[in-house]
């Protein structure tokens, strides 16, 4: 099987080549709608769980952040964009190369992958917003049950606007949070102190192992989990093949570069000022609390901008990813059920489809919220494993069975994010039977 140029729009052939040689508006605005999406709730709780690991293994991820983003979102999108018809998404695109039984298998995959991340979302700005209330405005929040209904409704509201909406307003939120968030970062930099570095030699966490492997194999499934975007990498593939037809890869490629350099950067830097700005018995209680570190801040540091400002970039990331990952689990829930009708010979309007996944979706990340279980135990056992198969093992073994993914075998990036997927399955192995 071969990848199809895609004829039907007037911007694909020389138009297509000159679009995707250059950059553009809607090039910056994908860039951002993925940082947006990566950067979330994930980022949030990545400074607790690295922290408690000491400074080793906050190097070492700080090392491998990139090229295991990168690489594995690109064998992702490549994936999406081997498929030979030009508007298909992931759902169909596994149908097609790995036939209707494999097909609906990886759709549910794909749906339990970023499902429980939309969970981890409601949960966490649930919590946010009960904490800002409670802690920096001084007025008791309502009732959790009627509180996280409402924030969900709010969300809800924005989804409901279309894919485009979803987008472009990630890309809008996208520069006051990362002006924020570098701001918060820079001014935590008077707050810092050694006690990282004097556990530099003697490695502890709270995952119940010891030593530095065995804190940096616990903490690869949060890392996976808090750069990950790949809810939104179906779309964005659609979309440039729909653009640029067969110079779809070499834009993609670019666009992903630049947004996976400014997710490293920016991340990485929040993490160690975070880290090194509180002690392990902050973090050990931040966990505890089930906090996002922002929260934490927020409540162990008695000042005005940090009380403020932490809470409202928590709300701002969150609201983003949620955003993102809803266009992720949407379809895997229409895909699953598209082809669950196709084989009782049956099919459904779309517009109807959408408003039943609205509705399912409303009310379990309601339920969720409102029972508050652990989000860094979600993302443990769930999250990052889970997500780990889909993003970085699937693709790779596209590569050696599918002929339209040959050309990008004999890659070392290749044996590179598998071994990083193993690692995160594995991982989650320890956890349960710990």
């Amino acid at each position: 099987m071969t990848q199809t140029t895609v004829t039907g729009s007037p911007q694909v052939g020389a138009r297509a080549q000159t679009g995707a040689s250059t950059w553009n508006k809607q090039d910056t605005v994908w860039m951002l709608g993925l940082y947006g999406t990566a950067v979330g709730a994930g980022t949030l709780f990545l400074p607790i769980n690295a922290g408690l690991g000491g400074l080793l293994p906050l190097v070492v991820m700080a090392l491998i952040a990139w090229p295991m983003t990168h690489f594995a979102h690109r064998a992702l999108c490549r994936f999406v964009l081997s498929g030979s018809a030009g508007g298909d998404d992931i759902t169909e695109v596994v149908e097609e190369h790995f036939g209707k039984t494999a097909g609906k298998l990886i759709t549910l995959l794909y749906f339990f992958a970023i499902f429980p991340i939309l969970l981890v979302y409601s949960v966490a700005i649930t919590n946010t917003v009960q904490s800002f209330l409670t802690h920096q405005l001084g007025v008791g929040a309502p009732p959790r049950a009627i509180l996280s209904l409402g924030l969900i409704l709010g969300l809800m509201a924005i989804v409901r606007c279309g894919e485009s909406i979803i987008v472009k307003s990630m890309s809008v939120l996208v520069f006051p949070f990362v002006a924020a968030l570098m701001a918060l970062a820079l001014y935590l930099v008077p707050n810092w102190n050694l006690a990282l570095f004097a556990q530099a030699g003697t490695v502890t966490h709270v995952n119940g192992g010891s030593g530095f492997w065995m804190t940096l194999w616990l903490t690869i499934p949060v890392m996976v989990f808090s750069f990950n975007h790949s809810p939104i990498i179906s779309s964005f593939a659609v979309d440039q093949k729909r653009r640029y037809g067969e110079h779809a890869d070499a834009k993609s490629r670019r666009i992903m570069v630049f947004s996976h350099l400014m997710m490293v950067l920016t991340v990485m830097f929040f993490v160690f000022s975070c880290v090194l700005s509180l002690s392990p018995a902050d973090l050990m209680a931040a966990k505890h609390q089930n906090l996002s570190i922002l929260s934490y801040l927020a409540n162990k540091f008695n000042n005005p901008f940090i009380a403020y400002a932490a809470p409202v970039i928590a709300i701002v990331a969150i609201t983003k990813s949620f955003l993102g990952h809803y266009l992720g689990a949407s379809e895997g829930f229409n895909g699953l059920v598209i082809k669950s009708l196709r084989n009782r010979g049956k099919s459904i309007d779309l517009k109807v489809l959408n408003r039943f996944t609205a509705l399912f979706m409303i009310v379990t990340t309601w339920l969720v919220a409102t029972f508050n279980p652990s989000i860094l135990g979600i993302i443990e056992t769930m999250g990052g494993p889970v997500i780990a198969v889909l993003l970085f093992l699937m693709p790779m073994y596209a590569i050696r069975k599918v002929p339209a993914m040959r050309r990008y075998a004999g890659k070392g990036s290749n044996l590179f994010v598998t071994l990083m997927g193993l690692v995160a399955i594995s991982a989650i192995f320890y956890t349960l039977l710990g």
